[in-house]
Formats: C-alpha cells, sequence, structure tokens
C-alpha cells in the first residue's frame, strides 16, 4: 500500500500508541547523549584552537619570520636571474640591431650604385638619340637653307609618277 491511500475502513477507528519506553533507560540514553555531545564539542574545539593556533603563528610568530626571510631571498634570486636574463636580452637585441642597420647601409650603397649606373646608362641613351636627331636634323629644311633646296629640287626633278606608264 501506498503512503498516500487512505486507511482502510476496518482500520479508521484505530489510534497508534508510541511503543512503551523505561523511563530508566531513557534517562539513560539522554545522559549519554549529552555526554556524547560534550565530549564531541571540547574535540572539535581542541581542534579548531590548534588550527587557529598554527594559522597565528604562520602570520605573526616564528615561522613568519622565517618564511618572511625565505620569500625576501627567493624574491632577490629571483630579480639577479632576471637582471642577467634582461642583460643577454639587451645585448642580442643590440647585435641584431648593428646588424640590421649594417644590412640596411649595404643595402642603400647598393641600390645608390644600381641608381648610378641607370642613370649612367639613360645619360648614354640620351646623348645617343641627340646625335642621332643632330644627324637627321642636318637634312631638316630651315629658312635659312629655304632657297638652296628649292634650286636643288627643281635642278633635280624626280618623278614619283614611276608606277604609272602609258599603259597604264
Amino acid at each position: 500500500k501506498s503512503r498516500t491511500d487512505p486507511p482502510a475502513k476496518s482500520k479508521l477507528s484505530r489510534i497508534k500508541y508510541p511503543p512503551l519506553v523505561c523511563v530508566q533507560e531513557l534517562l539513560n540514553v539522554t545522559r549519554r547523549y549529552g555526554e556524547y555531545n560534550a565530549i564531541l564539542g571540547a574535540m572539535r574545539a581542541e581542534f579548531k584552537e590548534g588550527i587557529l593556533r598554527a594559522q597565528y603563528d604562520e602570520k605573526v610568530g616564528s615561522l613568519a619570520e622565517q618564511r618572511h626571510r625565505l620569500e625576501s631571498e627567493e624574491h632577490m634570486a629571483l630579480m639577479a636571474w632576471n637582471d642577467e636574463q634582461n642583460r643577454i636580452a639587451l645585448r642580442r637585441r643590440e647585435e641584431r640591431m648593428r646588424l640590421e642597420e649594417e644590412a640596411l647601409r649595404q643595402q642603400k650603397t647598393l641600390s645608390a650604385q644600381h641608381r648610378s649606373l641607370q642613370e649612367q646608362e639613360m645619360i648614354r641613351k640620351k646623348e645617343k638619340e641627340i646625335e642621332e636627331l643632330q644627324e637627321m636634323s642636318k637634312s631638316f629644311i630651315t629658312a635659312e637653307n629655304l632657297l638652296e633646296r628649292i634650286e636643288a629640287a627643281l635642278d633635280n626633278p624626280t618623278s614619283y609618277n614611276f608606277c604609272l606608264d602609258k599603259e597604264g
């Protein structure tokens, strides 16, 4: 039968009484339970006091001084190690920067040489073009030699109709 089911009709009028307990046994059990609680409370208090004393000694007492001394020694050792690592990193950085500056200087000199070679090559090309233009300009018709050119053309008549003949 489940707990939620109502009691049977035959059991409705029945009244449940707690079982009878011996009074002396009840007094004995309650006394012993009180003693048990007192003993456990005393043990808990003693353990708690020991823990609190250890915490106090750790914070304030001789253990704290010893721990503080050890921490300061460890801190000094770590700071010395950190300074050494910083010096090593500084030397590496300075060496790297020196190499980079040297490489940059070499790159600048190479680019300057390359640029000067290109400029010289361009100057040679321009000079060659100027010479060619000067050679070509000798055959140009100008105001000074216009009459000479006209007379030369009239003296040497050239027919550009060489493709045409009487037959067509």
